[in-house]
């Protein structure tokens, strides 16, 4: 008999047969379970309606973080915890500190997005300490408001941790919290605990088999025993061909259960980032050497999108708008790949062949991507173009990466992305810029023939001709940035205000 799928919902366990592979969370939420504060608004996780929490375990204790549940697929829950905002309250009807916020800060109108904004921050409250308005607006980034606006909200934000909490909801960092659970949170530990499973998933309905193995040589085994499966791990993307498209995605793969591929270490020879590690750990890993990319990471989807999405997939997906692989390839990545024939390695720029096409043969996974460690004397920068500051798709990105040594550049990789059927290093003006004095000169050469190395398309995001502009303006804003002799700064965000 196939296993059936189990998970907590709103602290209490499910065990669920008969529901095809590829039903959404946000359907089950929904339409089997009456949960109808979880709202569906976009179906692709942009406006954030759709938004719950998950937590998980972990060796430090639960997880807890927030996810868009119109294209997380059900399966994928299996062993973890969902909560909706019909949790929250108390049963003596007491609000939770977030809702009592909202609450106070008259940060509600039509209410649709409400229960959104809603988890999101509980999410916040039940893993970090009062948040900054910075980390406000980094933690709603993926929630969408139409009518109330943002202001009462991000206060809303930055007052909830001052409420009196319910003894089932207390923050982390009480006074019961011991090894990372709360005395609050253990019954929900001790409760996934309880679900842990000694074998892999192996779910059938409608169908359709679901398949979450454990390790890595359980994946290639997998894949033989069902070639064509398709292989997901978040699901971010893939989640849209259901909800968007409407396709049958038959026979699934599932990585996110592989111990192996959510491996993430610092070596030696640099960063192992395994191809389940999720885009928020990747992303904070790289930052730690390369704080540089910190915005471009940051810019890079939503937190619920982040916190499910995995870079390797990214990688793997090959959309020539993607902003990590520009990046990853100005970095000197390598991606690894494994199969029942052996492991090889490739240069991420090598890996990308046409739109949507990769060197990966059918039954290949990808496993890990290599990022070495950083060079001396690095000069690195990455831009993001695009119509909308947060979670919107790039028009242009370009991420520089020069080696200086005495005035001089000894090295020059740059990875472009929206200006070519797949991310693509800009090799003739690499060539321009190495082995020349960094000057305003070179920089103004280079730039020139960055405008004119790519053919881009026109489309709604922008124009070819717009394209090419602003990618040979990006290198001079990298010079403009890094010329030791600049008397003002080259970033609006530098620029400090006048004393009134």
């Amino acid at each position: 008999m196939p296993d059936p799928i189990r998970f907590l919902l709103n602290g209490a366990p499910v065990e669920l047969a008969g529901v095809p592979p590829q039903t959404t969370l946000l359907e089950y939420l929904r339409e089997h379970r009456g949960l109808t504060g979880t709202k569906e608004g976009c179906a692709e996780g942009d406006c954030g309606a759709c938004t719950v929490a998950l937590a998980e375990r972990t060796t430090e204790g639960l997880s807890w973080r927030p996810l868009n549940s119109c294209i997380r697929l059900l399966p994928s829950i299996d062993g973890a915890a969902v909560y909706t905002a019909e949790s929250l309250r108390a049963a003596d009807g007491t609000l939770h500190p977030v809702q009592q916020a909202l609450v106070d800060a008259h940060a509600s109108q039509c209410g649709f997005c409400t229960p959104g904004f809603v988890m999101s921050l509980f999410a916040v409250y039940k893993s970090q300490a009062a948040p900054t308005r910075e980390q406000a607006c980094v933690a709603l980034s993926g929630n969408l408001c139409r009518c109330t606006g943002y202001r009462p909200i991000l206060a809303a934000a930055q007052s909830m941790h001052a409420l009196p909490a319910p003894a089932d909801w207390r923050a982390p960092g009480d006074a019961s919290a011991a090894h990372g659970v709360s005395a609050a949170d253990a019954p929900i530990a001790r409760a996934l605990a309880a679900l842990a499973r000694d074998a892999p998933l192996d779910y059938a309905a409608d169908g359709a088999r679901w398949i979450a193995p454990r390790t890595l040589q359980g994946v290639i085994d997998a894949c033989a025993a069902l070639p064509g499966a398709q292989l997901v791990a978040g699901a971010t993307d893939v989640g849209l061909w259901v909800t968007k498209e409407h396709r049958l995605l038959g026979d699934v793969i599932y990585l996110g259960a592989v111990a192996e591929l959510r491996h993430l270490a610092r070596t030696g020879d640099g960063w192992h980032i395994g191809a389940a590690v999720s885009l928020d750990d990747a992303f904070a890993a790289l930052d730690s050497e390369f704080p540089e990319l910190h915005e471009a990471w940051l810019r890079f989807a939503s937190p619920p999108i982040r916190s499910t999405a995995t870079l390797g997939g990214n990688v793997a997906n090959g959309s020539p708008i993607g902003d990590s692989m520009p990046a990853l390839m100005a970095l000197r990545t390598r991606v690894q790949l494994a199969s029942a024939a052996g492991t090889r390695s490739l240069a991420l720029e090598d890996f990308y062949l046409d739109y949507r096409r990769t060197a990966r043969a059918p039954d290949e996974v990808v496993v890990a991507l290599a990022v070495p460690p950083r060079a001396p004397g690095l000069l690195l920068r990455a831009y993001k173009i695009s119509k909308r500051y947060d979670q919107d798709i790039s028009a242009v990105f370009a991420c520089f990466a020069l080696g200086l040594a005495r005035g001089r550049v000894t090295s020059a990789r740059i990875g472009c992305g929206g200006v070519a059927p797949v991310p693509a290093r800009a090799r003739r003006t690499e060539a321009v810029l190495v082995h020349g004095e960094w000057s305003a000169a070179l920089a103004e050469r280079a730039a020139a023939t960055l405008t004119d190395e790519f053919a881009p398309l026109t489309d709604f995001r922008a124009t070819a001709a717009y394209r090419r502009t602003a990618l040979g303006n990006l290198l001079r804003r990298l010079w403009h940035e890094a010329d030791p002799d600049a008397v003002a700064p080259a970033r609006v965000e530098a620029v400090a205000a006048e004393p009134r």
